[in-house]
């Protein structure tokens, strides 16, 4: 399987907002179309940050014109973005699946990695993207590899508000590397809560996703 990853910035309506709102987000792209001189996208986005930049995030969001269709369910939201020009999916090919979900971090750059089995199809994609001129492409790799794992959406469901917190600045900062980049201590310091209510909330975070990824 050939699998090609980049990090890229534009004009995006979300990324634009994680840059400003200080926020993350991960999110898949479900379809794409054009009609009427304008392209379509629609795509699932799971936020990540500040509860209150979270919310000044959706809310900016329903003022922006570019916003065609919008639904949100807490920090996970389904959006129809319209544009006139054209964005990075417009030149996806349904030869290509992405592997990983579209990362977007804290200064809104995105992270894509998408894979085919004919490297053609990925160098089509590849063109199109450099023919429309992004200031910021760049590519981290393009390589045939022996694919053993894709992403799957909705595997941490039935957290709390506090667990997902919790969890989320854990794997934010390392809790789960190896050597770990911070500790509880670190972690409740944060929260400004106690090192055993951190400890409890992420247990309880654990034992709810754990057994998802083991496909229990």
């Amino acid at each position: 399987m050939w699998v090609l990853r980049l990090k890229l910035r534009h004009d995006c309506t979300i990324a634009n907002r994680c840059r400003k709102f200080r926020c993350l987000s991960y999110s898949l792209s479900i379809g794409n179309w054009s009609e009427g001189g304008y392209y379509y996208t629609t795509e699932r986005h799971t936020l990540e940050g500040e509860p209150r930049q979270v919310r000044r995030f959706l809310e900016d969001l329903k003022k922006d014109p570019k916003v065609a269709g919008l639904e949100i369910a807490g920090n996970t939201l389904f959006f129809i973005g319209k544009d006139r020009h054209r964005i990075p999916s417009s030149f996806y090919n349904p030869k290509i699946f992405f592997t990983k979900p579209v990362f977007v971090d804290r200064q809104g750059f995105e992270y894509w990695e998408v894979a085919s089995h004919e490297k053609k199809v990925l160098g089509e994609f590849l063109d199109g993207m450099k023919k429309q001129g992004y200031p910021h492409l760049q590519i981290l790799y393009f390589r045939k590899v022996l694919l053993d794992n894709i992403y799957f959406p909705a595997i941490a469901p039935g957290l709390t508000e506090k667990q997902k917190r919790v969890f989320e600045l854990a794997c934010e900062n390392g809790y789960y590397d190896i050597p770990k980049g911070t500790d509880l201590a670190h972690l409740a310091k944060a929260l400004k809560i106690s090192i055993a209510t951190c400890q409890e909330h992420l247990k309880r975070a654990e034992a709810k996703i754990i057994p998802k990824l083991r496909g229990f």
